[in-house]
Parts: structure tokens; C-alpha cells; sequence
């Protein structure tokens, strides 16, 4: 049988001081130097260890001071559901199932943003096309719990009651049913899920630590000529949200 991995065995055995009430929550770990000691390992081992105890959620780093035993908090669930838009409210937001709903938002729009490259061609629109660029800073309880980059063509919503997203007599309504006000049928959502650790500025709007795991999604809207509509980046804090995908089953 392979023998288990150094930094494995090491977090197994820390994990299980901690639930067994050797650190109560809020207490200093000792060392990393002392625990390397301890069970006979490098310290970068122990580091390795402990960095997986503190993306699980049982360890907390504090820059300068240690690491402390976290308090535990629940993970609510958001469901990203394939039937986008047909539940009411935000688009990102929507789902049977769902604990501590985002209940407010707070937008910022801007016009004739130039599409970055990555931007652009995620749209399929040239690099330097004008977008309308829209950040959110979604709230539960009062805490926030995600954070939107959204990028939408000019050249689709322009002159139209929709260029905007939060204004207008759609506002808020979601991409599929502002598009279809327009005459643009929303037909496809892809979304492409990837670990991340927060940034400086994520970290401030989340009240999170920076470095903290998060859940970066990328989505693309797509209409029924497959032309993308709408690209944006969702981010949500590992510590407070665990993500459910929901898909329906084709009967046809």
C-alpha cells in the first residue's frame, strides 16, 4: 500500500486536535517551527498542512500573529440553476433550494468601456469595442456574499431602454428577460467554474482575508444565432457559500 503523504498525515492529525477541544476556537496554534518539531517534519510541510486546513475552513491565518482555530460558520447554498431568469430576480441568484438569498444589490454602470481582449473575445466582438461594464456587490443579511463583473456589446442594447442594466423599466430584471425585450431570445448559458484566491480589492468588498479561497465563475449568455450577449465574472467566497448546480431533465 503507498504510504500517505507527509503534509496529509500531518493535517490529519492537527484536524483531529481540533475537533477534539485541544484549541478551543479562537486559540492560537503553536508554531510552525514547534510542530515541525513535533512530528518530525520540514516546516514546509507543516505549512502545506496547515494552508489545507485553512482552505477547509477549520484554520485561520493572521498576517504577523499565527494561526487560529476559526469559528465555524455555515456555508449556505446558491444554486446555479439552468433555468436562468424564469424564477424572478437577479439572473446569478435564482433556484429551488437556496439559503440565505442575496436580498439587495448595489450596481455601477459604465458606458463605452473598450472590451479588454480577453473580454472581447469571449463576445466575439474586436478588441477596443464599446461595452457596458457593470459591477455588483451582492448582499444576505446584510453581509456580502458575491461580487459581478459584467461586460454587455454596445452595439446590441445602445439607443434601446435596456443599455443600462439597473435602470430603466427593466431594471434589474436579468439578462434574458431585458434581451427579450429587444427581440433578443437568450438560448444558452455557459458557465466555467474555477478555483481562486481573493485579491486585494475582493478581499475589502467581501470582508474576507486576501488570499482567501474563492470561487471564480465565467459566463457567457449566449442568443439562439449562438452570438454571445452578455460575459461576466462571478465571485464568491468559499467561507460563506457552497455552490449547487441545478439541471433539468429533457422528457422529450
Amino acid at each position: 500500500m503507498p504510504r500517505e503523504a507527509p503534509y496529509l498525515a500531518v493535517a490529519d492529525a492537527l484536524r483531529a486536535r481540533v475537533l477534539a477541544g485541544e484549541w478551543a476556537v479562537g486559540k492560537r496554534l503553536p508554531s510552525r517551527a514547534k510542530l515541525a518539531e513535533e512530528y518530525g517534519v520540514g516546516r514546509n510541510v507543516v505549512q502545506r498542512a496547515v494552508d489545507g486546513l485553512i482552505i477547509a475552513g477549520l484554520l485561520e491565518g493572521r498576517a504577523g500573529s499565527g494561526t487560529y482555530v476559526r469559528t465555524p460558520r455555515e456555508r449556505l447554498r446558491m444554486v446555479r440553476s439552468r433555468h436562468l431568469g424564469r424564477r424572478g430576480g437577479p439572473p446569478c441568484l435564482t433556484g429551488m433550494k437556496e439559503r440565505g438569498r442575496a436580498g439587495a444589490w448595489d450596481a455601477h454602470s459604465q458606458v463605452r468601456v473598450p472590451a479588454p481582449g480577453a473580454i472581447a473575445e469571449r463576445l466575439a466582438i474586436g478588441p477596443g469595442d464599446l461595452c457596458v461594464n457593470t459591477h455588483y456587490e451582492f448582499l444576505a443579511d446584510g453581509q456580502p456574499v458575491q461580487l459581478s463583473e459584467s461586460w454587455e456589446p454596445m452595439a446590441l442594447t445602445d439607443g434601446t431602454p435596456i443599455m443600462l442594466p439597473e435602470m430603466g423599466p427593466l431594471a434589474g430584471k436579468g439578462v434574458v428577460e431585458r434581451m427579450r425585450s429587444i427581440g433578443v431570445v437568450v438560448e444558452t448559458v455557459v458557465e466555467l467554474p474555477r478555483p481562486a484566491r481573493a485579491t486585494r480589492a475582493q478581499a475589502n468588498l467581501l470582508g474576507i482575508g486576501v488570499g482567501d479561497l474563492v470561487l471564480r465563475i465565467e459566463r457567457i449568455i449566449y442568443d439562439t444565432d449562438g452570438q454571445p450577449v452578455e460575459t461576466a465574472d462571478i465571485v464568491i467566497p468559499d467561507v460563506r457559500r457552497e455552490v449547487a448546480y441545478e439541471f433539468g431533465i429533457d422528457r422529450s
